[in-house]
This record gives structure tokens, C-alpha cells and sequence, in this order.
């Protein structure tokens, strides 16, 4: 609701004293950290001068002021620049908040601003104070500051675009579905690089973002709801709330490296930096140097959808809760039966009967059968040359020719399916492929991962104090087992949509299974709101899978979901429609079924179109005008999608077809060839 004249006119004034206020103080730490850096090269020059008259004291001395002094101008230029981006757009909401004794009013911005040394002119948008504006209606409310709960009256809830310093527009609401300034920003036409939402952020999205109570937080969204917007928005909240939590503390496993380009810009407007990223695949790849290549998520999917795997089954029970149980077995059976078939004797002085070698073995139970092996060889090297570690690689070696365990990770795996422990068995040619082929198939690399970590025991990744994995359906739950083992101090934020599992092996029925794996202050939260897609493309979507979804977010669009059967693919017919879309849309997205048929689409248009295709191993893209499989045009958005799938795909790939068309923000068209 627009406010009043008067209203409007003190809030320009308002927005003068804090663009002068804010302007002054970015001039001010300009001043300040160029003459603070002038004056500690100086310092550094003359310490180093004398540094031969300094004794041991004096140079701890000087190192811990150094140290200090570096600390604090780091966080003064974090601020600074924090600064520089709100100096266009310095704050984008206020409230006022009544208590018995006080009468508050808060503006919000991505950062604070001292009026003076006790009171802010901006609040963080982080700050406990401003959950008010997310969470709660007019009225009576509360909310929790470290000195306790705070109660007291929401008088007023306000939103402003600023644009260059300039105040465009100011809006009083309760952040409803339908207030005006959320539809503005659903209205705005699909950019290359996903933006922040810290000015339409919804009551459920905002309980996942601020959780700090919980280890593991498990979020099932559907199609649109945000969920890695308030992955991301969670990751800026956690920086601001917990002491000494860096952007390298933390990991996002993404879907891809498209994905992780598309997101780049979200942090970075918030004032943090970027945090690690990386796939699971990337993962795999590291701790699996068996092979030189191991094959990725998307060409395992690919292989799939191509028609390229030969048995299903097999591949089921490799991706399958089942196997996990029959390989840990196997492991245990292999550990329950090792055994010393000799003793170890080095240059005739130092001798083990394989007796005493087995009593060495069962005292370093504890570890993983691989670590024992080399603890033992630790003890016998200290043991036998005053302390030092300088034989225990030959210990090693002795105790490895001295024991009924080979370590060929390869042949373990192999054998395994040869074993009473595996529920099936290998084509001979698959297993000649495991042994001699330099690449390895993901759902194998998975599993030998595992049987790894067991035998030798998981990387322990200590630096790592928050993990976020995205797209979550499309990891099976050996996966989760992995990266707890791997990360087993950090907390876990982890989201997903299960109706758009692209994994034809696996599939869950709710996320809340993954509770099972982590136990402890574990939640599951469901984020079930659609921001994207027009309720024309909501209402189409949900038939596809028997949904019941509700849009009710974005006013009517009035442009139906237009579905086109065709027998043959008429270029010129192509053209025309796609050419009349670009006048209305900034982003438009050719989604196929499978790699080949949107290879062969490009081909067919590209020479009369300005057409983009992009394949796995892109890691920028422009986002005008593509061509794109669907499984990598997960967690993308575009203005207008055009889905290109064959009736055969249509009744087979579902839940691949509901994700293509989840992708359209305010038009979507079916192309079905018949």
C-alpha cells in the first residue's frame, strides 16, 4: 500500500541524512585504511632495520602487534566494502517496534551503520531485532535477543526502492503473498546470475535460514520455493551469528559447475564472500586414484536416458540401501578373517613369530584395518630404533608380505560380488572392465569410496565447520553416510525436491528419511510455496506428477501453457515462435530429455538463431537464448522454457519432464512430437 504525501516527503529526508551519513563514513575508513596500511609498511621497514638488536621478547612482541593490527584492518576493509555496495541502495525496509519502555524504529540493510558510538541509523539484516520484519504481522509479538525474549508492538512494516541514491518507491505491508513489492521483484524478468532476496524473504523460508539450534537442518522444496536462494541467505546469516565462522569454514556441494557460476553473485551482494564449492564428483575423483577418470552424475544419468545401460537391475542394487549393509558385511568378514600366515624378521636382530605380530594387530582394534597395519609398523619402528619413525615403511612392507590382506581396492571391490555377501553377481566383461579400464562408472566409484573409508578409514576434513548440499534428492543415502564420516564436526543444511529426482535407481519418498542418518538435533522442514512460475504453469505442472501444489504467490498471467504436438521438426515453424518470444522475454530456454536431441536441435537452429548450447563441461554460460538437457537445467530459471520431448519421453521421464518445465518463470510451451 502506498503511504501518504507527508510520509513520503520525510522519508526522502530520512534517506538524505543516511546517504550523508553513509557517503561520510565510507570516506572516513577510505582515509583510515590507506593510512593505516602507509603507516605499517613504514613500521615493517624500520623493525626490519633492527631487527638484529631485537631480542627474542621484543620480536614476539612485535609479531603479535603485527598480528593484531592486521587482524583488525582485515575486518575494517570487510566493512568498508560492505559499505561501498549500500551506497547506491543503502537500506530496503524498516519497522517500528513498541515495548513498554521504548519506542524503536529500525531501517535494514545488508550491513549496519552507526548514527553515533551507542545507536545504529542501519540495522544488519541479520540482526535479532529484524526477524520482526519476516516473521511477524501487525500486533503483538516478540522476538529473542541474547539478553532474552523481547516483547512488545509492531506499529508499522515498511519497504523502499532505492535506486542510484534515489528514493523510487515506499510500500506499507505485512510481506503477504501479495503485497506489491514482492510481486514487482516475481515480476522482473529471469537474469544470467541468480540475486539476492533479503528484501522478500517469507516467514518459512526465514525459520530455516536463522536455525541455529539444530546440527542438520533436512529441507524439502518444492519447484520454486527458493530453496537454494535460502540455502545461500542461511550461509551470510551463520557468518554474521557465529563467532570466528569463516567463508572457508564452509562447503556447498553443488549440482555442477553451471550451477555454481549461476549462484557466484548471491553472497558477494550480501557483503560475504564466497564460500568452497565443489561436486561429488569432484570428491570421488580425489580420494579415487585407482583410476585416472571416474565418471560424473550427469553422464551416469546421460547414460541412462541414452539408452546406453544394459542392466538395470544391476545397477538398482548398486545404487540401493540394500548393498550398503552386504558391503559393510563383506569388510567385517575380511577383518574377522585376517591373519599373519608368517612372522617378520629384519637383518637377523629384530625377529616377530606371526603370534605376536596377531597379539600387535588386535591391540590397535580401534582403527580401520588398513590403519592398524600402519600403527603397527609405527610401534615396531619406534620400538626397535629409539623412538624415531624412520623404518616404518619397511615395517610396513614386511607386515603386508607377512598377512593374508592385499591392499588392491579393484580386486576387493571385484571379489565382492563373487562372495556369499552380494545379493547379485558381474558380467565377466564388466569385471575384466573394473580391473583394466583406467575410467570407473559413478555407482561403482561410489561404493569403493565406501569400501575404502572402511578398510582405511574416511578423510577427516576438520576446516570444515558447515556443509550445504543442494539438489539433495539426487544423493542416495550411502552418499550422506560418506559426508558424515568425512565431515564429522560440521553442521548440515541440506535441500531438495523429491519430485525432481532425475536418478531413474533411486528414489525417495520423503527427504525425512535422511533423518535416520543423522540422529542428533536433526529437523525436517518443508518449504511448500512456489515463487517462480505463473499459476498457469503450476496448474500444468502438478497434473504431470498428481501434485497438489498451490501457487497463489504470482498474480494471474493470463498466458496458458501451450502445447504443440508435432509430427516432424519444421525448422522454419522453429524460428518464427522463437524469434516472437524474444521480443517479450530476457531469457528464453530450449530443455530436451537427453543430450542428443538438444545437440541436434542447436545444429538444426543455431545458424538463424542466436542460440547458446550448453553441455556438461561449460562452466559460464549466457542465459538469452539456449539449448540445454534437462538434468542440467537443474535449479536454473528462465522467462519462457520450451520443452522439446517425444510422447515415448512424455509417459517414461516424468519426473525428468515436471523438472524441464518447473524451469519457466511466465510461459511455458510443450513442443511433443508425435
Amino acid at each position: 500500500m502506498a503511504i501518504q504525501v507527508e510520509d513520503m516527503n520525510l522519508e526522502k529526508e530520512k534517506l538524505q541524512v543516511v546517504m550523508k551519513k553513509l557517503l561520510d563514513t565510507i570516506e572516513q575508513l577510505d582515509d583510515e585504511i590507506s593510512s593505516k596500511v602507509d603507516e605499517s609498511i613504514e613500521f615493517k621497514k624500520m623493525v626490519w632495520k633492527d631487527k638484529y638488536s631485537m631480542d627474542k621478547v621484543e620480536q614476539q612482541q612485535f609479531m603479535s602487534s603485527s598480528l593484531q593490527e592486521a587482524t583488525l584492518l582485515i575486518a575494517k576493509d570487510k566493512y568498508f566494502r560492505k559499505l561501498l555496495r549500500m551506497r547506491n541502495n543503502p537500506y530496503f525496509a524498516s519497522i517500528i517496534f513498541d515495548t513498554s519502555s521504548n519506542h524503536h524504529e529500525i531501517y535494514m540493510g545488508i550491513t549496519y551503520l552507526k548514527d553515533d558510538d551507542i545507536d545504529n541509523m542501519i540495522y544488519d539484516w541479520r540482526s535479532p531485532i529484524c526477524s520482526l520484519f519476516y516473521d511477524n504481522e501487525l500486533g503483538e509479538c516478540s522476538y529473542l535477543a541474547p539478553e532474552g525474549q523481547i516483547f512488545g508492538s509492531l506499529k508499522r512494516k515498511r519497504q523502499y526502492k532505492i535506486e542510484n541514491g534515489n528514493l523510487v518507491g515506499v510500500f506499507d505491508n505485512s510481506i503477504n503473498i501479495s503485497d506489491d513489492l514482492l510481486q514487482e521483484v516475481l515480476a522482473t524478468k529471469s537474469d544470467e546470475k541468480m540475486k539476492n532476496i533479503v528484501n522478500t524473504i517469507q516467514k518459512e523460508q526465514n525459520e530455516v535460514i536463522r536455525d541455529i539450534d539444530n546440527q542438520t537442518l533436512i529441507v524439502q522444496g518444492i519447484a520454486g520455493s527458493g530453496k537454494t536462494s535460502v540455502a545461500l541467505h542461511r550461509i551470510a546469516f551463520l557468518l554474521y551469528k557465529i563467532k570466528n565462522l569463516t567463508s572457508s569454514n564452509i562447503l556447498i556441494f553443488s549440482p555442477n559447475q553451471i550451477f555454481t557460476e549461476y549462484i557466484a553473485n548471491v553472497l558477494p551482494e550480501l557483503g560475504e564472500d564466497n564460500t568452497l564449492q565443489t561436486t561429488f564428483h569432484d570428491y570421488l575423483s580425489n580420494h579415487l586414484k585407482e583410476y585416472r577418470k571416474v565418471e560424473s552424475f550427469m553422464e551416469f544419468i546421460e547414460k541412462y536416458y541414452t539408452k546406453r545401460n544394459h542392466d538395470f537391475n544391476l545397477i538398482k542394487y548398486k545404487q540401493s540401501e540394500e548393498i550398503i549393509l552386504d558391503i559393510k558385511n563383506y569388510i567385517e568378514n575380511i577383518i574377522h578373517q585376517f591373519t599373519f600366515h608368517q612372522g617378520i624378521v629384519e637383518s637377523h636382530i629384530f625377529s616377530y613369530t606371526k603370534e605376536e605380530l596377531f597379539q600387535l594387530f588386535k591391540r590397535y582394534e580401534r582403527f580401520p584395518l588398513v590403519e592398524r597395519i600402519n600403527q603397527m609398523a609405527i610401534k615396531l619402528s619406534e620400538t626397535n630404533y629409539n623412538g624415531t619413525r624412520k623404518k616404518v615403511s619397511t615395517y610396513r612392507k614386511l607386515i603386508m608380505e607377512s598377512c593374508n590382506f592385499s591392499k588392491d581396492y579393484k580386486q576387493i571391490y571385484v571379489d565382492f560380488y563373487k562372495s556369499h555377501f552380494s545379493k547379485m553377481s558381474l558380467p565377466m566383461v564388466e569385471e575384466k572392465n573394473l580391473l583394466k579400464s583406467r575410467t570407473v562408472f559413478y555407482e561403482d566409484a561410489l561404493l569403493m569410496v565406501y569400501m575404502k573409508g572402511l578398510l582405511e578409514g574416511f578423510p577427516y576434513e576438520n576446516q570444515i565447520k558447515e556443509v550445504v548440499v543442494d539438489e539433495a534428492q539426487d544423493y542416495n543415502k550411502l552418499q550422506y553416510i560418506i559426508l558424515k564420516e568425512i565431515f564429522k564436526r560440521a553442521n548440515f543444511t541440506i535441500l531438495g525436491d523429491v519430485n525432481q529426482s532425475i536418478n531413474p535407481y533411486y528414489h525417495y519418498d520423503s527427504l525425512a528419511s535422511l533423518e535416520s542418518v543423522f540422529e542428533e538435533k536433526c529437523k525436517y522442514i518443508e518449504l511448500n510455496k512456489t515463487y517462480r512460475s505463473s499459476s498457469e504453469i503450476i496448474d500444468y505442472t502438478n497434473k504431470i506428477l498428481g501434485l497438489n501444489h498451490v501457487s497463489a504467490i504470482r498474480k494471474e498471467t493470463n498466458i496458458p501453457v501451450i502445447i504443440d504436438k508435432i509430427k516432424n521438426f519444421i525448422k522454419d515453424d522453429w524460428v518464427r515462435s522463437v524469434k516472437e518470444l524474444e521480443k517479450k522475454y530476457q531469457s528464453i530456454a530450449i530443455i530436451t530429455l537427453d543430450d542428443a536431441t538438444a545437440k541436434e536441435v542447436y545444429d538444426e537452429l543455431n545458424n538463424d538463431l542466436n542460440l547458446t548450447l550448453i553441455e556438461l563441461k561449460q562452466e559460464r554460460f549466457a542465459k538469452d537464448l539456449v539449448v540445454l538437457p534437462a538434468y542440467i537445467a537443474k535449479g536454473l530459471e528462465f522467462d519462457c522454457v520450451i520443452v522439446y520431448v517425444s510422447t515415448q519421453e512424455f509417459v517414461l521421464s516424468k519426473n525428468l519432464f515436471y523438472t524441464a518445465c518447473t524451469r519457466a518463470q511466465h510461459q511455458l510451451m510443450i513442443k511433443q512430437k508425435i
